[in-house]
């Protein structure tokens, strides 16, 4: 009986704290979750250790886990704005930038000061499509541990306006009508109406349409319901 009794006490331990978590991330912020630098990380492991304790033993005062969970939450939104308003603090509880690659030479002194071997380097420039130091103008190792890399500017890809095409490019869509359904309150907030639509699909009706949108240049583009592709290209797991 008192295992039972245990169970159903972590049970609704998850259910309590998962919300919180998510009201705790949300408030945090996305840079707690995505990128996390170094005071982050230790928030997110410091919160991870506070919950896996409380719904592993049953025996933990479950209002400790809540308070704690609040408090480290309003701990690191007060960290951020100390590092914000303080650039000496901040820079105290992050990494600085290091340069690690400059003008096609790597720095080996700046690698070996932020513990990375050259192995480390090359796979990173690897992942963001370059295969050559030597094309590397200048490359950082930021805060959060990702590479940023800047190409020597006659290895730059051409821009529209290195080419002098001013001509507006992709553009966007803007989906209407989704599963058959049509999207009357984006339809509002565009310039056109059900009448528009409607003539757009011709002889379709909107229930016959799987997606479709308006493109920013005006254009409207739909997939019909089970419409079939025999040329699809063999691309399997």
């Amino acid at each position: 009986m008192e295992i039972v009794k245990d169970m159903l006490l972590v049970i609704a331990r998850i259910l309590t704290i998962l919300p919180l978590l998510l009201t705790a991330g949300l408030f945090m912020g996305k840079r707690s979750i995505g990128e996390l630098p170094v005071f982050d990380y230790l928030v997110i492991l410091v919160l991870g250790s506070v919950v896996g304790a409380d719904i592993a033993d049953p025996k933990i005062n479950h209002i400790h886990t809540v308070i704690a969970i609040i408090t480290i939450a309003l701990l690191q939104k007060f960290i951020i704005w100390l590092k914000l308003r303080h650039r000496k603090i901040g820079k105290m509880l992050t990494f600085e930038p290091t340069i690690v690659i400059y003008e096609g030479k790597m720095l080996d002194e700046n690698v070996s000061r932020i513990r990375y071997s050259i192995d480390n380097i090359t796979h990173m420039l690897r992942e963001q499509k370059v295969f050559g130091i030597d094309t590397v103008e200048l490359a950082i190792i930021e805060p959060n541990g990702q590479l940023s890399v800047k190409l020597k500017q006659e290895k730059e890809a051409l821009t529209r306006e290195d080419m002098s095409i001013l001509n507006r490019g992709g553009g966007y869509d803007i989906p209407v009508i989704l599963d058959g359904e049509l999207q009357t309150d984006i339809l509002n907030r565009t310039n056109f109406d059900q009448s528009w639509i409607q003539s757009a699909l011709g002889d379709y009706a909107v229930s016959d349409i799987f997606y479709g949108a308006i493109t920013s240049s005006g254009e409207f583009r739909f997939s019909i319901k089970g419409e079939k592709t025999d040329n699809l290209p063999p691309i399997k797991h």
